[in-house]
């Protein structure tokens, strides 16, 4: 059984989700200690725990000391393959992400060869995580882009605190990834999506009026963009700015409304989060980065692409897929980004 330290650099959830969609796809059984030990409410959170239990009751793995605030886990995949799911339906039960809930299940499913109908209810634009529309334009996209292919609806929007937002997945099989090669690529004039729920409808509008004058003082047009007044339990805003095609770039940045935060602000920090990349030619934003790690750890071939930042999450994630798949990668400066490849590696 592989033992994998989860204090190991940022040391955050991230590591969880990485390890246990990994040992799925691998089939290859799992530790993980020292949970979160770093972060002001260690151990397991509600979220992990159930993104960990979906992805057991999926593949019939056996999980030791699931419970919220476990400081180590126990991960084994069963040897068999059995999994007789079409359909599932999760309740959160509270604003949790429903977006990293994906990132979980989406690589375990597809590429383990498998596809799912699913639907979640919980938090669909919260802190601490990607905006559901950045999940299904850029992460979607770009995995889309290497062959795993998953389709997603967001039928009710969910904010903080009672989140009750329902998005449904079909996720298809992917068996083996696609490489990825994107160093450079023409810039694309960026698209806003501005949504709000139980507010006036001028959030939205104001949200996406701030991103615009933030984009043009950068000398960037934008005649894309759209604003949606939706449903909720809770009240909330959030919003999106973005430059996606089928061959890049896949750069976005979001941000969410709080109490007490301008509308101005939340576009303001959105379009800044997408200049971060935009600005400097970055074909793929650094959020994204980190996510891309899990597929091109066991595609087959070699991967590259440039950021701009080199975040810990990324370097985190790089080290513990490849202490997990054994592939190898390579972080190689140049200029004001970085270089990321990665040689894919199947264990048999």
């Amino acid at each position: 059984m592989l033992k994998i330290d989860g204090s190991y650099g940022e040391g955050g959830g991230q590591i969880l989700r990485t390890a246990v969609s990994l040992s799925t796809i691998i089939r290859k059984p799992i530790e993980v200690i020292n949970i979160r030990s770093k972060r002001c409410n260690p151990g397991l959170r509600p979220q992990h725990m159930i993104a960990i239990k979906i992805v057991a009751d999926l593949f019939h793995a056996n999980v030791e000391n699931l419970k919220v605030g476990a400081d180590w886990i126990r991960f084994t995949p069963t040897t068999l393959d059995k999994f007789e799911y079409n359909f599932i339906k999760i309740e959160v039960g509270t604003a949790g992400s429903i977006p990293l809930i994906l990132q979980t299940v989406i690589p375990a499913v597809s590429l383990s060869g498998k596809s799912l109908s699913i639907q979640i209810t919980g938090g669909t634009d919260v802190r601490m995580g990607p905006t559901i529309d950045y999940f299904r334009y850029i992460t979607m996209g770009a995995y889309r882009s290497i062959g795993i292919k998953t389709s997603i609806d967001v039928l009710k929007r969910g904010y903080y605190p009672k989140g009750g937002g329902i998005v449904t997945a079909e996720i298809s099989p992917c068996k083996r990834p696609g490489t990825f090669d994107l160093l450079n690529v023409r810039r694309l004039e960026p698209k806003i999506m501005s949504v709000c729920c139980q507010l006036p409808k001028h959030v939205a509008e104001r949200q996406i009026s701030s991103s615009l004058l933030r984009l043009e003082k950068n000398g960037i047009n934008c005649s894309s963009y759209s604003s949606s007044f939706e449903t909720s339990l809770s009240p909330g805003s959030s919003i999106l700015v973005y430059s996606e095609s089928d061959f890049g770039p896949y750069i976005g940045g979001d941000s969410i409304g709080e109490r007490g935060k301008r509308a101005e602000t939340v576009g303001s920090e959105a379009a800044e989060l997408f200049l971060d990349s935009y600005r400097y030619g970055i074909p793929v934003d650094f959020f994204l980065a980190d996510m891309l790690v899990i597929p091109l750890s066991i595609s087959k071939g070699i991967s590259r692409y440039r950021v701009g930042k080199l975040t810990e999450h990324l370097k985190t994630n790089l080290q513990i897929v490849s202490n997990i798949v054994g592939c190898n990668y390579n972080i190689e400066p140049i200029g004001k980004s970085y270089i990321i490849t990665i040689k894919g590696h199947f264990p048999e």
